[in-house]
């Protein structure tokens, strides 16, 4: 939650940040306009939204604040996400920061400033934040995390849920919360043990380490590692690979998988079943099952969830 302030008190006269930094965060922190959709303001708006070729990139745009979140960032983001995962224009989409940070986080200026004290404040900045997150996990569609700075806090937890997250190599992924006496929020503790195991999950939860990208990676925790400033091209270049497969047989997936955790077996294999018979009538799956037959790669055409 506080990273963003420390980070202000860190900065040296060059403008540049001290390995404190990377030490501090807290727990939260648009290009075509369309009908019906948030309209672009690249000066003012703290979330950006820019598509092509059926890609969606969402750009968080606080860099002065090292994209920490208040309440309007918040709701912007969590409208975006809602618009793209009713827009079958969009195949794919892609989360990043503007500047030299992902996102460190709710802004402690935001929570302090709120009417009733920080716990009224954290309560109605995360009501706002984990819509966005419930956003993400339902959307039948690629969710990619571009991190191509400092994760922390909220950035840490919006990270995780992601699809798949793509890391530059320089930056720094930071859970933050307890450091600073507050517990997770975000969904990472749902997320977290889910993709590094529980006995891990605690001991990041409880020394709340920098975990460096080299160690995420042998974690499980991102997808890929990139050399610095090619987060963003990498995470796109996924997106359009993704997008040229099914959409359809993708979100039904996800869908699965998400909720398979509290599932019992029996239940989870019926709900298989009925999705893979739902698969096999849309037009994706009769595409695949012919392509199977003619010896040839499908075409997947059909962008609808």
């Amino acid at each position: 939650m506080y990273a963003q302030a420390r980070a202000d008190r860190n900065r040296n006269k060059n403008g540049e940040h001290s390995d404190d930094d990377l030490e501090t965060g807290g727990p939260h922190n648009s290009g075509v306009k369309e009908k019906g959709r948030p309209e672009e303001n690249e000066m003012t708006e703290s979330v950006k939204l820019k598509e092509e070729d059926g890609i969606a990139l969402v750009l968080l745009n606080r860099p002065e604040a090292f994209n920490a979140f208040d309440q309007e960032m918040v709701v912007l983001l969590a409208k975006n996400l809602t618009h793209l995962a009713v827009d079958n224009s969009v195949s794919a989409v892609v989360i990043s920061g503007e500047g030299k940070a992902f996102c460190t986080g709710g802004d402690l200026k935001f929570i302090l400033g709120c009417q009733g004290g920080p716990a009224a404040g954290l309560y109605e900045l995360a009501a706002s934040f984990h819509q966005a997150i419930v956003e993400i996990r339902r959307m039948k569609k690629p969710v990619i995390g571009a991190i191509n700075g400092i994760a922390a806090g909220g950035g840490f937890s919006m990270a995780l849920a992601c699809d798949f997250r793509v890391m530059a190599q320089s930056a720094v992924l930071r859970q933050a919360y307890t450091s600073n006496g507050l517990s997770i929020d975000g969904g990472g503790t749902f997320t977290l043990p889910r993709i590094v195991g529980l006995a891990r999950a605690l001991e990041i939860i409880a020394f709340d380490k920098p975990i460096s990208s080299e160690q995420a990676l042998s974690w499980g925790m991102v997808t890929k590692v990139v050399p610095d400033g090619q987060a963003l091209e990498e995470a796109c270049k996924i997106a359009r690979e993704l997008a040229r497969g099914s959409l359809h047989s993708f979100g039904r997936c996800k869908e699965l998988t998400t909720n398979s955790f509290n599932t019992a077996f029996e239940a989870q294999i019926e709900l298989e079943r009925s999705a893979l018979s739902c698969c096999a009538d849309h037009p994706d799956g009769k595409e695949g099952l012919k392509a199977f037959m003619e010896k040839r790669k499908p075409v997947f055409t059909d962008k609808r969830n």
